[in-house]
C-alpha cells in the first residue's frame, strides 16, 4: 500500500527567513481570524476558515496537471470552479466523472499555498470530511518550497498530514517521506465505529526542529525524531535535513492510481466531494534549533539468541496491539487469531483482494548491515494451502530483507527455515511477515516456535 509521489522539480524561490512569514496582515485578515482559538505558546501564523465566496488567492493556488502526472493517478487537475468551490464555510474539491474518447473520464481539484504562505516549523491544524467509494485519495500534505535544497524527491523530505482511501474510510494514514535512499515512517488511526465520511474530524501536525509529531482527533497517532537525507553518493546531511526548510501545504482528492486502486461501478461521482472546514498554521515564539538526532534503539535478543518475542506463544497476548505480535486485517480481509497451546491459530472467513489482507506480524526486529541472519518456524493447517514469510523495512519503502517466499504448508506439522544476509544500512525496524490473504485457500493455519536470530 506504499507509493511514490513522483513530483516534477519546483521552481526555486526565496528562501525564507526567521521560523516563516505569515505575509501582510489585513482588516480582512483580521476578521478571519476572529473565531480561531489561541493556543498556550503559539501564535497564529496563518489560518483560512473558508468563509468566503471564492477561494482567497492571496493563500491559495491552484495546482493543474494532466493525468497521469503521479501514482498513475487518472485524474486532470483543473482551475474550474466545478472542481474547487467554496460552499456554506467549507473549501470542497470535488471529482467529476466524465467521457472523453468514449472512455471514463475524470477531473479534480488541487490547491496550494507555495510562494505564498510557506513556513519553517510549526503546528497545522485542520478538520475534514472525506468521500466513501473505491478510487478516491484525498489528501492534505506538505512539500518544501524549493526541493532543489536537498535534491528532488524523497531527499527533499515530504509531511503526509492525512490521507484516506475511499474504499477504506475508517483508517486515516499519517506519513513521513524523507531519505536517500527513500526512507517513510508511517501509522494508521483506526475509528471503533463510524468512519472519517461520516463527519468532520481533526488532523493536525507539530513540526519542531527534531522532532514531527501526527494527531488526529487529538490522540498522538505517530512521532518521528529519526529521519535522514543523504545524496546520490550516500553522503548525509546533517539532521535535521530535510525538515528544516520553508514547506507549503497542499489539498487534493485524487482518482485512481498504484495505491488506491481504480474506480469502479461502486463509485457515486455524485458524492465525490473532498470537504475542509479550516486549516490553521501556528507557530511557538522560539524554537530550539540546536538539535541532534537520537541514537537508534536496537531491540537486543532473548538469553537463547532469539529476536522474536513470545516466539513459542506462552503468552496469550492481545493480537490489536503493538507489543509482541499483532494481527491485522486490509482489503477485504475477515478473519481472526487466538493464542492458545503454546501456538497460534489464524481463522480465516474471507481471504481479501492482497496478499497482506490476512496478516500476522512482529515489528522491531533488529537488523544489521552485513549480519546474516536465519528465520525458522513451525506451520501447519487444516489443509494444504499456501503462505507468504518476509522480513520487510516499513520505514525504508517497504524493501524486503528476507524476499517474499511462499510456502505450500500442509497438514503435517514442519518446520520451515530461511537464510538472508544485511547489505543496506543498519534498520532497528525490520519487521517479520506472515501473510495469509488472497492465496485461494480459507484453511486455518497454525504457528509456533518462531525464531528470527543472528547466525553470522
Amino acid at each position: 500500500m506504499k507509493k511514490a509521489k513522483l513530483l516534477s522539480l519546483i521552481s526555486a524561490v526565496v528562501m525564507l527567513t526567521g521560523c516563516g512569514s505569515a505575509g501582510s496582515s489585513s482588516k480582512a485578515d483580521d476578521k478571519k481570524k476572529t473565531d480561531v482559538p489561541s493556543l498556550p505558546d503559539y501564535e497564529l501564523l496563518w489560518n483560512d476558515e473558508f468563509d468566503g465566496d471564492e477561494l482567497d488567492d492571496s493563500i491559495w493556488s491552484y495546482d493543474p496537471h494532466e493525468p497521469g502526472w503521479t501514482n498513475n493517478e487518472l485524474q486532470e487537475y483543473t482551475e474550474s470552479t466545478d472542481n474547487v468551490f467554496l460552499r456554506d464555510g467549507k473549501l470542497v474539491l470535488k471529482a467529476i466523472k466524465t467521457e472523453k474518447n468514449g472512455k471514463p473520464y475524470y477531473t479534480s481539484g488541487k490547491v496550494k499555498t507555495q510562494n505564498k504562505k510557506d513556513f519553517t516549523y510549526g503546528k497545522i491544524v485542520t478538520r475534514a470530511k472525506v468521500p466513501e467509494g473505491k478510487g478516491l485519495w484525498p489528501a492534505i500534505w506538505m512539500m518544501p518550497t524549493d526541493e532543489s535544497i536537498y535534491g528532488t524527491w524523497p531527499k527533499c523530505g515530504e509531511i503526509d498530514i492525512m490521507e484516506i482511501l475511499g474504499s477504506r474510510v475508517d483508517t486515516a494514514y499519517v506519513t513521513l517521506h524523507y531519505g536517500e535512499p527513500h526512507g517513510e515512517q508511517q501509522d494508521t488511526h483506526i475509528l471503533k465505529s463510524g468512519s472519517y465520511a461520516d463527519s468532520f474530524h481533526d488532523f493536525s501536525v507539530e513540526w519542531e526542529p527534531g522532532e514531527i509529531r501526527y494527531y488526529v482527533d487529538g490522540d498522538l497517532t505517530l512521532t518521528v525524531n529519526d529521519w535522514y537525507s543523504a545524496d546520490e553518493n550516500g553522503n548525509e546531511k546533517k539532521f535535521p535535513a530535510p525538515f528544516n526548510q520553508p514547506f507549503y501545504v497542499q489539498m487534493n482528492l485524487a482518482v485512481g492510481g498504484s495505491w488506491p486502486g481504480n474506480p469502479d461501478d461502486t463509485t457515486n461521482f455524485d458524492k465525490a466531494e473532498f470537504e475542509i472546514d479550516y486549516i490553521r498554521v501556528y507557530q511557538k515564539f522560539k524554537y530550539d534549533r540546536n538539535v541532534s538526532k537520537p541514537e537508534p534503539k536496537m531491540r537486543e535478543p532473548l538469553e537463547d539468541g532469539n529476536f522474536i518475542h513470545n516466539g513459542d506463544f506462552s503468552v496469550a497476548e492481545d493480537l490489536e496491539y503493538d507489543v509482541d505480535w499483532k494481527f491485522m486485517l486490509y482489503e477485504g480481509g475477515k478473519g481472526s487469531a487466538e493464542i492458545k497451546d503454546n501456538m497460534i491459530v489464524i481463522t480465516t472467513q474471507d481471504e481479501g483482494t492482497l496478499d497482506y489482507s490476512v496478516q500476522l506480524v512482529q515489528p522491531e526486529m533488529p537488523i544489521r548491515k552485513g549480519k546474516k541472519y536465519k528465520v525458522s518456524f513451525d506451520a501447519w493447517a487444516d489443509e494444504d494451502r499456501n503462505i507468504i514469510v518476509c522480513v520487510s523495512a516499513p520505514n525504508a519503502s517497504w524493501i524486503r530483507y528476507l524476499k517474499d517466499t511462499t510456502l505450500g504448508i500442509t497438514t503435517e506439522r514442519k518446520n520451515y527455515e530461511f537464510e538472508f544476509e544485511m547489505k543496506d544500512r543498519d534498520d532497528p525496524n525490520g519487521r517479520l511477515e506472515f501473510n495469509m490473504g488472497h492465496c485461494g485457500s480459507t484453511a486455518t493455519v497454525y504457528l509456533t516456535n518462531v525464531r528470527l536470530e543472528e547466525i553470522g
